[in-house]
């Protein structure tokens, strides 16, 4: 395969950091969280000295703007998982320091015309959000299919953080709709899977601790006096509605909610504060 890179980047400076041509084409894409606010080519700087072991395909800056790190030929040193950044194009976002690491529109709104792009130059007419780990590692996309994974799933981290874990239904819905030629499909309605809420805190840490240990990514917002515990976030309600029948089907009850709230925590075992140094040394 002929490999590209995207037209929409406009800095590049490549990184020493990564394993070669992939072995694997490329079907996924792995957004990441930057945690810290940086521009595209502070991004590019985290990972030019070889000792770092670290390196991204591109880098989106605060302000929006897209830089080029690693050739997308070429597989990124990213997401803890060799066999995922061989078939990924990896994107580091910047984002704040702490949780939920909420990103500015403007990286948002790159994040969905280089995906877009992504696609398109891959022969992909689709791009999937599953929101279930085992799922959708042993998913076999199609040939028009792109799939995104998390590096959550790979180690011990909250990356991409839950601001963006929680829009990546909405993400896939939007590049989609690109890419078929339709602008209008998405509401702007965030669909969640809801499987309590409750006015003490610990309930809620006790409700994310079982569906954890059941596979379930988690996150947990505040709204008023009451901690509502979530499993995904979706732009497309039937999409919900079949994260909402696993869940029960785990022994959970579940309904969808479509109201807000204030992130608290992710299912992650970490503290907030440690995962954050963590992703900022590159462990």
């Amino acid at each position: 395969m002929a490999y590209t890179n995207s037209p929409l980047v406009s800095y590049t400076k490549l990184s020493p950091n990564h394993s070669g041509q992939r072995t694997h084409s490329i079907d996924r894409i792995t957004p990441h969280c930057v945690v810290g606010q940086l521009t595209a080519e502070s991004i590019c700087g985290c990972f030019t000295s070889p000792s770092r072991e670290a390196s991204c395909n591109y880098g989106i800056g605060k302000d929006g703007k897209i830089a080029l790190c690693v050739e997308e030929k070429n597989r990124s040193w990213c997401s803890s998982s060799s066999a995922n950044d061989q078939r990924a194009v990896t994107i580091e976002c910047a984002s704040d320091l702490n949780h939920p690491y909420a990103m500015t529109t403007a990286v948002y709104n790159s994040l969905v015309k280089l995906c877009t792009d992504i696609c398109k130059r891959n022969g992909k007419k689709k791009l999937l959000w599953l929101g279930d780990k085992n799922k959708t590692l042993n998913y076999s996309p199609k040939s028009d299919e792109m799939v995104l994974t998390v590096h959550r799933w790979f180690a011990n981290k909250s990356c991409p953080g839950d601001w963006l874990f929680s829009r990546l239904g909405d993400l896939a819905s939007k590049v989609t709709a690109k890419l078929s030629g339709n602008t209008s499909a998405n509401t702007g309605t965030l669909y969640r899977v809801q499987t309590g809420a409750f006015s003490k805190k610990a309930n809620a840490d006790a409700m994310e601790k079982k569906l954890k240990a059941k596979g379930f990514d988690t996150y947990m917002v505040q709204s008023g006096s009451l901690y509502k515990v979530q499993v995904g976030a979706y732009s497309v309600k039937a999409n919900a509605e079949a994260m909402m029948k696993k869940v029960k089907a785990a022994g959970f009850d579940a309904f969808i909610a479509t109201a807000s709230g204030s992130a608290v925590s992710s299912s992650n075992t970490k503290s907030i504060d440690t995962l954050a140094k963590e992703v900022i040394r590159g462990d």
